[in-house]
């Protein structure tokens, strides 16, 4: 059952260590945002609308695919409710990853593996459907190395909203200033923020226009990420 976590106190002033490492899922550890727009795509040439890269781009990259159905029945005038098209997308999704994965970005698995090995508690927050998750983490063997998944499954409001966030955070049984999260959109980005955690921006080619005002950091790569946290935590 979806749950809506209270917001914990937080000093925004509080400096400590790293103790988790918190990563959005697609766009972040999969380059999963192409084929997102190739399924959404597919999706809506059914109905006679051909979706532009650039409007995925601005309107639904990193955003939940229930929030992005709804914009697209009122931005396209179609006679069709939000969930039959949600349905749709996730269908061709699920008929994806029955038989791939989605692609790693660069840098993932030797930064899992780097920070597990120092030790720090790692897990995935994101607006993605659990199933997806858990297809990353199966075919790439990266489940022993987590601590916490929490999914759109797992929540009420999805992001922006903080829930994810927060919901991480409670189970880690840590405090937001312990964590840091690493996003590849603005709408991520927010999501942590709201929960009172340090975030890192890693823009991808879909999200570079997105605004990231607010991130600790704006980097090119995972393989800073990594960099950057191993200094913070010296």
């Amino acid at each position: 059952m979806p749950v809506s976590p209270e917001q914990p106190a937080h000093n925004p002033h509080a400096k400590q260590t790293i103790q988790a490492v918190l990563f959005d899922h697609d766009g972040t550890l999969v380059d999963s945002e192409p084929l997102h727009f190739k399924f959404w795509s597919q999706v809506l040439t059914a109905y006679g609308v051909d979706l532009s890269e650039s409007v995925f781009n601005t309107h639904y990259a990193g955003l939940p695919s229930i929030t992005n159905a709804i914009d697209i029945v009122a931005r396209f005038g179609l006679d069709q409710s939000p969930e039959s098209l949600v349905e749709y997308k996730n269908k061709a999704t699920q008929a994806y990853l029955a038989h791939s994965a989605y692609p790693l970005m660069p840098g993932v698995e030797q930064t899992i593996l780097t920070l597990s090995h120092i030790g720090l508690e790692l897990g995935v927050v994101t607006g993605a459907n659990n199933y997806s998750v858990g297809s990353t983490l199966r075919n790439y063997a990266f489940a022993q190395h987590f601590s916490v998944v929490v999914s759109a499954d797992d929540v009420i409001h999805n992001k922006p909203e903080p829930d994810c966030y927060l919901l991480a955070v409670k189970k880690l049984g840590l405090a937001p200033e312990q964590c840091l999260a690493i996003e590849d959109t603005a709408h991520g980005l927010q999501a942590a923020l709201r929960a009172g955690i340090r975030c890192l921006a890693i823009p991808t080619h879909m999200s570079r226009l997105h605004d990231f005002s607010g991130a600790e950091a704006v980097l090119d790569d995972m393989e800073q990420a990594l960099d950057y946290i191993q200094k913070v935590n010296q």
